[in-house]
């Protein structure tokens, strides 16, 4: 199929009939911002927009090759019916907006731009990009959702398919993307270019549904065939790790290297007393929007700490519970150690709920011990 895609999807253009139908994708408010001149929210809704363009030209590319065996519903095709995210859930969902999404308890771990069922039988994915920005850490993304599906799927090959508006050829991580012979580098028109089939064309629209689609499927019927206990893997890798920290003296040692607790996206180690939030304040500093806050303030504004590294590269983060909205405040670490506000965790995401069941049972050491393992910088301590 990769090869396949690489040679003949250079000759299939979207036509205006194609771009014109992907906007029953989008809704009313996304349509109208696609030739807007506020450039923020048009590039937005352009992305949004080339996205199902991609989608459209695999509903008419699939019908004419053996080569894909199945396409993966999505956007206005998904079910109506969707699940509602909460704990415990794992495995294939769509979003409220008919995306594609692998959860594990409850936590969107990845996204799918695409999902095809090859000759093979093997699960592929697409992503779709609009922007050189879209590149950013892009890499370590591709490697952990051909690494997910692998695990999932039973599969020693995770097909992968990039394709782009604009040309990609002198990036350094295409380059090396395109050296796997299982992935496919495809450039088609660019966003300007379709824009400039449709920009006059204004007939009453009559999509063109995929109705009876000999090779359109759910997503969530593309079965796994591994159990997937998500919340049991992070557990694992977390009380591995605080084995580590407790060894006495010498170097640490927290590579990862087992199948289940590669697949772990984040670790939370738990919630902090109020003395060690006052501790980790004191030490090495909480600054929120410009604002640097004292153990006293920040207690008026955040309910509870909970303290929690990304993998692979275990970046120290804290999560901060507002009193005046639901959500969490996400704290980085920075070079000079403090911690800083970098987005809020909004209450409508599946990690939200995790969140929320973690209570506080970190003292002052085991704490200082967390940090001190992943610290950017040693704190200098008053």
């Amino acid at each position: 199929m990769i090869q396949w895609l690489n040679i003949n999807f250079k000759n299939f253009a979207p036509t205006a009939a194609i771009a014109i139908n992907a906007t029953r994708h989008m809704n009313k408010i996304e349509r109208k911002r696609l030739f807007s001149l506020d450039i923020e929210p048009m590039r937005t809704a352009e992305g949004r927009w080339f996205e199902s363009i991609v989608y459209e030209m695999f509903l008419e590319i699939s019908k004419k090759s053996d080569r894909i065996k199945y396409l993966a519903m999505k956007g206005a095709d998904a079910p109506k019916k969707r699940d509602y995210i909460k704990l415990g859930q794992n495995g294939l969902y769509y979003s409220k907006y008919g995306d594609i999404t692998i959860r594990g308890n409850g936590q969107d771990l990845a996204e799918f731009d695409m999902l095809l069922v090859d000759s093979h039988n093997n699960v592929a994915f697409a992503e779709v990009v609009t922007s050189p920005a879209d590149l950013k850490e892009f890499e370590q993304e591709i490697a952990f959702k051909k690494k997910l599906l692998g695990y999932l799927y039973q599969q020693k090959i995770t097909p992968f398919l990039l394709i782009s508006s604009f040309d990609l050829s002198n990036y350094s991580v295409v380059k090396r993307l395109a050296k796997d012979k299982t992935n496919a580098i495809i450039n088609t028109n660019s966003c300007e270019q379709i824009k400039s089939l449709v920009k006059y064309y204004r007939p009453n629209i009559i999509y063109n549904n995929p109705v009876n689609h000999p090779k359109l499927i759910r997503a969530t019927d593309i079965h796994i065939k591994q159990p997937f206990e998500y919340k049991r893997y992070h557990d694992e890798v977390r009380n591995r790790i605080f084995t580590e920290i407790a060894k006495p003296g010498g170097k640490k040692h927290f590579e990862i290297t087992d199948p289940t607790g590669q697949l772990v996206k984040k670790v939370l180690y738990g919630g902090l007393f109020p003395q060690a939030v006052k501790v980790v304040s004191d030490t090495y500093g909480l600054t929120v929007k410009g604002k640097r806050f004292e153990f006293n303030d920040l207690s008026k504004f955040y309910s509870k700490a909970v303290i929690a590294t990304d993998l692979p590269g275990f970046e120290l983060i804290l999560y901060l519970r507002s009193r005046q909205k639901k959500e969490y405040h996400k704290m980085v670490q920075v070079k000079d150690g403090h911690f800083k506000f970098e987005r809020p965790t909004p209450s409508r995401v599946g990690f939200f709920l995790w969140l929320e069941t973690i209570q506080p049972t970190l003292g002052i050491r085991i704490t200082l011990q967390v940090i001190e393992a992943f610290s950017i910088k040693e704190p200098a301590r008053k």
